[in-house]
């Protein structure tokens, strides 16, 4: 018997959208999620698989309705995976404050350890680990071959996700990322109620930070996974939240390789994202069907 329970699938594109709801043991209480299935995983093929994290205030619906991803995934043979942004239900607590930058529906992508958030924030354990065993084990998904990749708090999450688990991943993306939380005031508030108050406790969840260190991604082989970043310059969150220059003095500082492009006139929302995706789309497969990917060179 399937532990996932389809809730409602369409046909697109000539593979199926799908969302599913499933227990989380890691959440402490049932979650959803969505995927994409390309024509040929239709076919009886498993298929590589790219996971999607979104950011702040989002649920697993906003980049398969926004984004636009999977005309291109169909034809490039790519499965999309993606999970809610949060634990969210009945008895899960969210930002005391009443706001919408910490709590439900903005988990953050880590495994908190103080209480009360760490019954039910353990976001990081559920997207790398819980969830692939799941969709892999009752989809026709290649556990060998997934990409990880995400926009604003998710792509910050996917930086993380990648860099904590060398060779779990073949690629790894981010769109307008949190390049430093622990230095920013979103990351601040959330590392603070998830991590507890002594910044040190914090350095474990912050791109910026792991990648100076030298912990930046690696794939299966061991080599380094290329970053594929792209950030819009009318980002209204772009000095104050998201901070990419810390990155890129990271990637400088260890010698990681990086791909930084700053798109001009663009901003922080889907209009972004959908202008973008193909480019990241590319990215992954390249990796994800024919070894280690390459960032393009062409921007918008």
């Amino acid at each position: 018997m399937s532990s996932l329970e389809l809730i409602e699938e369409h046909r697109c594109f000539g593979g199926l959208n799908r969302r599913y709801r499933v227990r989380s043991e890691a959440l402490a209480g049932d979650t959803v999620f969505a995927v994409f299935l390309p024509p040929c995983a239709l076919e009886g093929r498993r298929v590589p698989a790219l996971y999607w994290l979104s950011g702040l205030t989002c649920t697993d619906e906003n980049f398969m309705q926004k984004a636009g991803a999977q005309r291109l995934a169909g034809e490039l043979g790519l499965a999309l995976v993606a999970p809610d942004t949060s634990p969210r239900g009945e008895g899960v607590p969210s930002d005391p404050d009443g706001g919408w930058d910490f709590g439900q529906g903005a988990g953050f992508y880590v495994d908190a350890t103080e209480p009360p958030w760490n019954q039910h924030y353990r976001m990081h354990s559920h997207v790398t680990a819980e969830l692939p065993a799941l969709v892999e084990a009752e989809l026709p998904l290649d556990p060998a071959r997934r990409g990880i990749s995400g926009h604003s708090m998710g792509g910050h999450g996917a930086l993380v996700c990648a860099m904590r688990h060398p060779g779990r991943y073949r690629s790894v993306s981010a769109l307008a990322p949190i390049s430093q939380p622990s230095s920013c005031p979103w990351g601040r508030k959330a590392f603070g109620h998830l991590l507890g108050l002594d910044p040190q406790a914090w350095q474990a969840w912050d791109a910026s930070l792991l990648l100076a260190s030298g912990q930046g991604p690696v794939g299966p082989d061991g080599t380094a996974l290329p970053l594929l970043v792209d950030q819009g310059t009318a980002d209204a969150f772009l000095e104050t939240q998201l901070r990419p220059e810390t990155l890129e003095a990271a990637a400088a500082a260890s010698g990681h390789p990086l791909s930084l492009r700053y798109r001009q006139g663009y901003d922080h929302s889907y209009f972004f994202v959908a202008s973008c995706i193909d480019d990241h789309l590319r990215h992954h497969a390249v990796a994800l069907t024919n070894g280690v990917s390459r960032a393009s060179r062409n921007s918008n």
